[in-house]
């Protein structure tokens, strides 16, 4: 009499099948998020007002172009290439997180993950106090958030250990400080606080005033001159302003988390060179192209990338072979 044949498992769908436990869709956002700043930095290399820009503006969009030898124009497409290199150097952090830490089950990732997208994704609300609402991000954020957030609920149960938020407040290692490692790790911490602050100050700068002293000495324009242009310009500065505070701010948890929490690496210091890379050129990069040099303005950028440059040169991977795997 022959034996009965075993159960076979009830196959998984497509969908199940291709997302797996949550982890290849996150790396899909970061990717998608890598890209998007791609466009972003595109857009803003052809310094033309985009259609829904014309839109909003109006009859007067024309005008606004050429008013003050084109630096209303160029300050718009300051703050949106500093947007794409911030949002570009996001979605690299992400897909790390997603592909190394996240798939070994390392709930630090997961958290990490969380609070940065809260911050990212938030930030479109910041600007909307002033009436203007972005067609094409208010798009592209809902075709994200949705797959982010159901992809990090669906990667929770697949976490290994202990689940808690306590995760993050543990170190990868216990270097010295004093150590050269040490300090290179240092260094990249305080730079990642750094642009977490600057974002949170963009954020508020981009929700309240907009503009800070030298953005108006350098569009040599006050406020009320601006709004006699037009009084939709200010809500479109804003939205700018804010989503680069935003984006700066996400980027700048992801990075104190990687460094604070990730496992040293030849991978992480990778991401990291490429991440701080993009960031910074673009950030930096944009003011003399423009002519937006005033030393105050770009101070502490420079001060964040010279931390960043030390940090990533202490810690070097090939110059601390022992402490890097991989």
């Amino acid at each position: 009499m022959p034996l009965p044949e075993p159960p076979t498992a009830e196959p998984q769908s497509l969908v199940a099948a291709l997302a797996g436990n949550g982890r290849r869709l996150l790396t899909l956002v970061g990717m998608s998020l890598t890209l998007s700043g791609g466009f972003a930095l595109f857009l803003a290399a052809m310094r033309q007002l985009l259609p829904h820009d014309v839109a909003y503006l109006g009859a007067v969009a024309s005008q606004i172009c050429g008013a003050n030898d084109g630096r209303i124009l160029h300050f718009m497409f300051h703050d949106r290439a500093a947007f794409g290199g911030a949002v570009i150097a996001t979605g690299l952090l992400y897909m790390w997180l997603a592909e190394f830490p996240l798939r070994q089950g390392q709930a630090w990732a997961w958290w990490v993950l969380v609070g940065s997208g809260v911050l990212g994704f938030s930030s479109f609300l910041a600007y909307l106090g002033f009436g203007y609402f972005d067609v094409w991000h208010g798009t592209a954020t809902a075709l994200l958030l949705p797959v982010f957030g159901l992809e990090l609920a669906r990667s929770f149960p697949h976490l290994r250990g202990s689940r808690h938020l306590r995760s993050v407040l543990r170190p990868s290692v216990a270097e010295a400080w004093g150590s050269r490692a040490g300090i290179g790790r240092a260094c990249l911490l305080v730079a990642g606080f750094g642009m977490l602050l600057a974002g949170f100050v963009n954020v508020v700068v981009g929700a309240t005033r907009v503009f800070v002293p030298q953005d108006l000495q350098y569009m040599n324009l006050t406020v009320k001159q601006l709004m006699t242009l037009s009084p939709r310009l200010v809500p479109l500065i804003a939205h700018d302003r804010a989503g680069f505070g935003g984006a700066l701010a996400s980027c700048g948890l992801a990075l104190v988390g990687c460094v604070w929490c990730g496992a040293p690496s030849r991978g992480l210091w990778q991401v990291l060179a490429l991440a701080g890379g993009v960031g910074f050129a673009t950030a930096i990069g944009v003011h003399p192209l423009i002519g937006y040099t005033d030393v105050g303005h770009l101070a502490p950028a420079f001060a964040g990338l010279g931390l960043f440059v030390a940090g990533l040169w202490l810690s070097f991977p090939l110059k601390h072979a022992g402490n890097f795997a991989g």
